[in-house]
């Protein structure tokens, strides 16, 4: 199934805490925020999907803990924009300075930034419109560099702020540039071939 937009009436709007206290009650689930308080639903990844994530997942985690310069997160973790959506990228890394600027009771709930970097692995399920969107709304709110990953069109397209969309075909490697100096995101040679027999996922 796709991703679920609920709509509120305004005098409905979820507060911070009514939203992580629904998380909490629906762990099965990823949902989000949308600025304008509208509540995303997204279903459970396949094991396809969830594969690729983890390796992707894994590269960075990697990366960072040989060079420490700042935080790594997965796809549980929920950012608070400064638009006032809260979104979950796929994975994403922060900074240690702006990291170490936040206060521990700002750290153990939804962090209030937007991170230096994030990655979005589109699924069998998700928009790819929707996806662009999301990727657009980081950029807005003080995204350094993305990579929006579709498997099924073998593409990437790489969101730089006040620059283009690049878009790449089939690459071996990204580079995290100078925002993760040193980082090389290298995809293994099965990432791009789609199962025939995909369930939807």
């Amino acid at each position: 199934m796709n991703a679920l937009t609920l709509h509120f009436p305004p005098a409905l709007k979820l507060t911070d805490e009514e939203f992580e206290q629904l998380i909490a009650v629906n762990q099965e689930l990823r949902l989000e925020l949308t600025a304008q308080g509208e509540l995303v639903i997204m279903s459970p990844t396949g094991g396809e999907t969830g594969e690729r994530n983890l390796d992707i997942e894994g590269q960075l985690w990697l990366w960072n803990r040989q060079n420490k310069l700042g935080k790594a997160f997965n796809s549980s973790t929920g950012f608070k924009l400064p638009n006032g959506a809260t979104r979950s990228p796929d994975a994403s890394w922060v900074k240690m300075e702006r990291w170490e600027a936040l206060t521990p009771q700002q750290r153990k709930k939804f962090p209030p930034l937007c991170p230096d970097f994030v990655v979005e692995l589109v699924s069998e399920t998700d928009d790819l419109e929707d996806t662009q969107a999301k990727m657009r709304e980081y950029i807005k709110n003080g995204l350094r560099l993305g990579w929006l990953i579709n498997p099924k069109n073998r593409q990437v397209e790489i969101y730089r702020s006040n620059q283009p969309v690049e878009v790449l075909q089939s690459p071996r490697n990204l580079s995290g540039e100078d925002v993760l100096p040193g980082f090389l995101l290298d995809f293994r040679t099965d990432f791009w071939i789609i199962s025939k027999q995909n369930s939807g996922f």
